[in-house]
């Protein structure tokens, strides 16, 4: 006898597919503020010549399921028979005991329609061999049209290499930017040129920069509450911040580490999984050794170590910045940084009250959101993101490197009230020599009048850019569709 019946599976899917009886309903689960994501995944979906489908990761409460919601408002406002969608999330408890090519079958069978059918599957992962079920109805149902969701998953690298070739593509999809805050909240913006590329404002007069940054100024508590809230839509539309941060705690990284971690990854020790990401959290943007972490650790094998730090990548909790060459030999090798996904998941675990006046703090939050921007702004595009370290000089560091074939970009973050930097400084080096090959450098800094070129003497200009201004505008450049074009 199954656990579940068909019966019991209809009642299901007519729950969570109420444009079945009424088109006019998916209105009331869609938000009419749509992010880049949306718009790549739907062009994706929708090609007239290439078919391929879509799969988004990301972790929890970043949107993922808004965007599906969207893409069927669309689909349905632009005449597609509202019976030939079908969204389902493998969440439930019911669906999460069959297979979900059952529950296709079960769905046409209620449906037995002609025509291009449209397959949203949220939080794919749940259902046993997604990537091996996908494959085979790519090969074999030119009628229909795929997307589904992942917020942790320990085959969806494996997949998208593997069997996923040349059948769907993986979207990373990060907490919003900070332009995306800006435009979920309907903010008065700065006016600025669509075309105007941050690689662009080296050439500009002090006097055009000075006008550019005065209008970020009515922006500044708006950017300290992004700094502590995060880039999470449903938190940013909330109106008490502390609760926010609580939920933060509790649906992002709780369930993640306490449920989707321990039942995907095989986590032998959830109490030390959770004592892990809260040495992360402590000891975020700093250089990653294993060993080291392994002995503060109650003394565990560093194998562990590195398994549990692959499994909370894959949960899409942490990001791995590996160290770059920057035409130097005596490049720091072998050791990761790692960012935690969205700075507030640190302040919200830390729970840190004075978080906007610690400058050590603040700094460490400002470069792990310009990582988390630079991150998404080049998604797609064949650049390789990490860091840059002496190997001879521990204390010679350059925050974020982005190489493309062309380009060369330096990020060095100085979120404080005095950015000078002296004329030893790694940044400072690099753009003096002229083999790195740099072509962009910029001194992120915190106060709006600190802007302009540095006064060192450097083949390469460094130019400081408020973090406000440089991160509206890169998350502006990649809304455009400027992604990979500094």
């Amino acid at each position: 006898m199954a656990i579940v019946n068909d019966e019991q599976v209809m009642k299901v899917l007519r729950q969570y597919n109420p444009w079945w009886r009424v088109p006019s309903a998916i209105r009331e689960e869609s938000k009419p503020q749509k992010r880049v994501a949306y718009y790549e995944a739907l062009k994706m979906l929708t090609h007239k010549s290439i078919r391929r489908f879509v799969v988004l990761s990301g972790m929890r409460r970043v949107g993922k399921t808004t965007i599906l919601y969207q893409i069927i408002e669309h689909l349905i406002d632009e005449g597609v028979n509202p019976k030939n969608i079908l969204y389902v999330t493998f969440d439930n408890p019911i669906l999460k005991l069959i297979h979900a090519e059952h529950v296709l079958a079960i769905y046409e069978a209620m449906y037995p329609l002609e025509g291009i059918r449209y397959i949203f599957f949220d939080e794919v992962q749940y259902t046993e061999n997604w990537e091996l079920w996908i494959k085979v109805i790519y090969d074999s149902r030119k009628d229909i049209r795929l997307i589904a969701t992942g917020s942790a998953s320990p085959v969806l690298e494996k997949g998208t290499a593997d069997s996923g070739t040349g059948r769907w593509s993986v979207l990373k999809i990060p907490t919003m930017s900070f332009y995306e805050y800006c435009r979920l909240l309907n903010l008065d913006v700065p006016i600025l040129p669509d075309d105007l590329r941050l690689s662009e404002l080296a050439d500009k007069s002090l006097a055009y920069l000075g006008d550019l940054m005065d209008q970020f100024a009515p922006l500044q508590n708006h950017f300290n509450r992004y700094l502590t809230i995060g880039g999470f839509p449903e938190l940013v539309l909330s109106d008490d911040d502390a609760y926010a941060q609580r939920m933060l705690r509790e649906d992002v990284v709780d369930k993640v580490i306490k449920r989707d971690v321990l039942s995907l990854f095989n986590i032998r020790s959830p109490l030390l999984m959770e004592k892990l990401f809260l040495y992360l959290c402590m000891n975020g943007t700093e250089i990653f050794n294993a060993t080291t972490a392994a002995k503060e650790l109650e003394n565990t094998s560093v194998a562990t170590v590195e398994s549990y730090i692959k499994a909370l990548e894959m949960s899409n909790l942490i990001y791995l910045a590996k160290p770059m060459d920057v035409g130097s030999k005596g490049a720091l090798k072998g050791k990761p940084k790692i960012f935690i996904a969205d700075a507030a998941i640190c302040n919200a675990v830390l729970m840190i009250d004075d978080v906007l006046s610690d400058e050590s703090e603040l700094g460490a939050m400002v470069e792990t959101t310009v990582y988390k921007h630079m991150l998404s702004f080049y998604q797609g595009s064949p650049a390789q993101l990490g860091y840059f370290r002496k190997a001879r000089d521990n204390q010679k560091e350059v925050d974020v490197v982005a190489e493309l074939p062309r380009q060369k970009i330096l990020c060095e973050v100085k979120y404080r009230n005095n950015s000078h930097i002296p004329a030893t400084d790694a940044i400072v080096e690099l753009c003096q020599d002229q083999t790195t090959n740099v072509t962009n450098a910029f001194l992120i800094t915190k106060r709006l009048d600190d802007f302009g070129i540095t006064r060192h003497e450097t083949a390469i200009p460094i130019l400081r850019v408020p973090a406000i201004a440089f991160l509206y505008m890169l998350g502006k450049a990649e809304a455009l569709g400027h992604s990979g074009k500094l």
